[in-house]
């Protein structure tokens, strides 16, 4: 009884809580939660599958940042995991696997729930696996239970603590060191309980080394500094994985006396901060980076290697091993976070580490391969192989020979120059593009595989005719997104997201195959220019081939690039909306946004959040791929973060429903397709007697933040015209619209068409307001014309512009409202123009 009582007093407070309301993601979550009370209470199916709705809601309403958001997936998580016991219904255990991977994200390595998340994780993974008989499945479940193992063996360590330091003084030194080193193995950097377990183990090894007539050190950074003279005195003896480990914990120890961790620690040495008393010998250097690299921070490590290179000099003999180690963390940076300068360095490094080596140096041929793996990683993970087989296939080959000689004879200065060009030329490679179908194979259905072994059916046969114009043209290597592509690694996936448009624009042909288009038919009529991920496939690469369904070149055409044929331009203009200047040479980036937006508005994808994905590239944009996400939220992270780095207001100028993540973002890409244009003004004749009053103006909004948008609120700076009345003209319910007459200070009157009439709180005196978004980029298009900003300004502000009309919440916080009206909107005079209010208005 009492959960039914529970039950109705939650559903009242939901019903207090409407769409908007602030509270209402916790009282969905709250109410879930006494659903699924009653459930354990009483077995009732039917409280199950209201319980999931309910979580469902109120995932939808949590930012990623959220702290909400973790416990709303892991309560829904575990709902679908009950319900599949319950049911048998597979799609709810393939959604509470994928909901309990994105829940580790919020649960890092040293987080108390991560044990809990992962035995969870494991064991539907398991179920999967008996129902499904996938390997992978039970793979992966056995590596998360082995993690699961080290968090109980290493709470059992812990509680051992006691016992072990008896077990140090009275009885067995070498098992209680032992025991310490598995502990310590366990704990990660950044546990809590790492540093106890680091003082007893290097106590331990202190009076193993130690006479036991000395007098042990009664501090952290004593003992610390006592280990690191053991350490030496280990080294000269040629002990040196006793030295290593030895100075490894006397390093760390003094971090932790120290109060800092190693993160902070990279950052005094970067800083030049007592150099002499925090630099480590060079082999204790090399030994901890290679051991600890894991656990370090990509920066941080950077940062150390940098520092390490400057006590080694040209001259210096291990100067091209700390090239290459810092070449590699840069490396490992670019395949994180695809910085293009992080692979310039890294390869730079190499180059020079290249020439410190002596022709004949068994180092050489190791370095010719990590210039070549430098240059692979430029390139797709998977060319219908693995990296591996890309490396043994090069260096089987004859030009692989052939380059290792001519570098034993090369002019050193032409070296690096030789080698760059002899692994590019080997390695290019022909992109694919094409609509995906059923039965479109797999990475796993060609593993082990010979291509033109396969059967022809199952899509084989496009595959095959694909690799073989690749070979007819002349290149070895190729990508086909279907099969190189391991779906089932959500990190392989990331990676593939986040690299598309680079692949595309490095390759040195795209090969388009248009199924539904025939020898004599034409190239908009193709399915293929109406899907979301062929815009960038069509924008990225600068060479491109256009194939009809027989496999024949569109209209016989036989140039090298279909891009340089006028005739082909030309209908690619019209069957895209897009101009040849960009078809032939586009920058990825966020200028004039809304064009990009507009380019895929009327584009779809079979995953709905694939639309807001697909655009990453063309952005240059670098975001986590979340499927399950709402397209909404897809699409309203994209835009929070183009106007984040650039600022530009252009997306906010559409016409359609508003989305649940953000007033200011429409619930979905299809309105930016294009607007009606502005009708011209004339220049306003009153400009020189109010030439004082302008500059003023000017100056203000020149100083004016750009616009930024964080934690799902947009701070815009704006010319604000208060809405002084409002009123309801004509209203027709059979067609569902209703006329809105609209007077603002200093705007001439308007009128607005809306499907649903308005709330009364807008009908209120002083809730509403126009508003102007503002941009100096808004003065770009007419600085040719006059010669005078101030002149720009006046000109710019006179004509119509398109509005947002938004509402007044408590907290002085705005939303928009008739965003499926395009708002007109005309200042009266040059007078209202010179009264402008430039306010900054934060909108939810």
């Amino acid at each position: 009884m009492a959960s039914t009582d529970e039950v109705s007093r939650t559903r009242k407070t939901l019903e207090r809580c409407p769409p908007g309301h602030e509270d209402r993601g916790v009282a969905l979550q709250r109410l879930a939660w006494a659903l699924y009370d009653r459930f354990h209470n009483e077995h009732k199916v039917e409280d199950l599958d209201e319980t999931i709705t309910f979580y469902r809601a109120a995932l939808e309403l949590w930012p990623v940042e959220n702290d909400n958001r973790s416990l709303s997936l892991s309560s829904l998580a575990v709902c679908l995991s009950i319900r599949y016991n319950k049911l048998r219904a597979v799609d709810d255990l393939d959604e509470a696997i994928k909901l309990k991977r994105e829940v580790l994200l919020f649960r890092p390595p040293g987080h108390p729930g991560r044990g809990a998340s992962l035995h969870s994780l494991a064991w539907d993974l398991w179920k999967r696996f008996q129902q499904k008989a996938a390997m992978d499945d039970l793979e992966e479940a056995i590596r998360l239970h082995r993690e699961v193992w080290n968090y109980v063996l290493l709470s059992i360590l812990i509680g051992l603590h006691s016992f072990i330091n008896l077990l140090a003084v009275f009885s067995d030194l070498e098992e209680a060191i032992t025991l310490r080193r598995v502990a310590l193995g366990l704990c990660p950097l950044g546990n809590s309980d790492r540093g106890a377990i680091l003082y007893g183990l290097a106590c331990d090894l202190w009076k193993r080394l130690q006479p036991a007539s000395a007098v042990r050190p009664t501090s952290g950074a004593a003992l610390a500094c006592s280990l690191s003279e053991l350490s030496q005195h280990l080294w000269d003896r040629f002990q040196i994985d006793d030295a290593i480990c030895l100075a490894t914990y006397a390093l760390e120890l003094r971090l932790s006396c120290e109060g800092i961790s190693i993160g902070a620690w990279v950052q005094r040495l970067s800083q030049g901060a007592n150099p002499d008393e925090l630099t480590m010998p060079d082999w204790a250097a090399d030994e901890l980076f290679q051991t600890q690299h894991a656990t370090v921070d990509l920066d941080d490590a950077i940062t150390l290697y940098r520092h390490i290179l400057q006590f080694r000099p040209t001259g210096h003999p291990k100067r091209a091993s700390s090239l290459r180690d810092l070449s590699r963390c840069l490396a490992d940076r670019f395949r994180q976070q695809h910085t293009p300068s992080d692979l310039e360095d890294a390869i730079t490094l190499e180059q020079e580490a290249l020439q410190l080596l002596m022709r004949g140096d068994p180092d050489y041929d190791v370095s010719v391969r990590d210039v070549t793996i430098d240059i692979l990683n430029t390139m797709p993970t998977r060319l219908l192989c693995n990296r591996d087989a890309q490396m043994s296939h090069f260096v089987n080959s004859q030009q692989y020979s052939q380059l290792l000689s001519s570098c034993v004879t090369c002019d050193p200065d032409h070296c690096m120059e030789l080698i760059h060009t002899t692994v590019s030329t080997y390695f290019q490679y022909v992109m694919f593009s094409h609509r995906w179908g059923e039965g479109d194979p797999s990475s796993r259905d060609i593993e082990g595989h010979m291509i033109y072994g396969m059967p022809t059916n199952w899509g084989f046969e496009e595959l095959q005719a694909f690799c073989y114009e690749t070979c007819k043209r002349g290149y070895w290597w190729a990508w086909s997104d279907t099969c190189c592509i391991d779906k089932g690694s959500s990190a392989e996936l990331q990676e593939a997201i986040g690299s598309m448009f680079a692949w595309y624009r490095r390759s040195a042909l795209t090969i388009v195959y248009l199924s539904d288009v025939a020898n004599t038919g034409s190239l908009g009529s193709s399915e293929w220019f109406r899907r979301g991920w062929t815009l960038q496939e069509l924008l990225a690469p600068r060479t491109v081939l256009f194939y009809t369904q027989t496999w024949v070149l569109y209209k016989n055409i036989t140039s090298s690039n279909h891009k340089g044929e006028g005739a082909v331009l030309e209908e690619l203009e019209t069957a895209t909306g897009i101009d040849s200047q960009f078809l032939t040479d586009f920058s990825p980036g966020m200028n004039d946004a809304r064009s990009r937006l507009q380019w895929a508005s009327l584009r779809r994808t079979t995953r709905p959040e694939d639309i807001a994905y697909s655009l990453f590239g063309i952005f240059k944009i670098h975001l986590p791929i979340l499927y399950g996400e709402t397209a909404e939220n897809a699409l309203g992270r994209l835009l929070a973060e183009i106007i984040s780095q650039s600022g530009d207001i252009s997306v906010l100028d559409w016409v359609g429903d508003a989305s649940s993540y953000h007033s200011c973002f429409p619930v979905r890409i299809s309105p930016y397709q294009p607007l009606p244009p502005l009708l011209p003004t004339q220049p306003n004749a009153e400009i020189q007697a109010s030439m004082p009053v302008l500059r003023t103006l000017y100056c203000t909004l020149a100083k004016s933040p750009l616009p930024r948008f964080a934690t799902r609120r947009l701070a815009l700076p704006c010319i604000a015209h208060r809405v002084t009345t409002i009123q309801l003209k004509e209203a027709s319910s059979y067609a569902s619209s209703y006329a809105y007459e609209i007077q603002a200070s200093g705007l001439r009157s308007l009128e607005i068409t809306l499907p649903r009439q308005l709330e009364s709180a807008a009908m209120s005196q002083g809730a509403l307001q126009l508003v102007r978004p503002w941009h100096l980029k808004l003065l770009d298009p007419i600085a040719k014309v006059y010669a005078k900003a101030e002149e720009q300004l006046l000109h710019a502000l006179g004509k119509p512009f398109h509005a947002l009309l938004l509402i007044e919440l408590p907290h002085n916080e705005y939303k928009r409202i008739a965003s499926s009206a395009l708002i007109t909107a005309q200042p009266i005079d040059s007078t209202s123009i010179l009264e402008s209010d430039v306010r900054i208005f934060e909108i939810v």
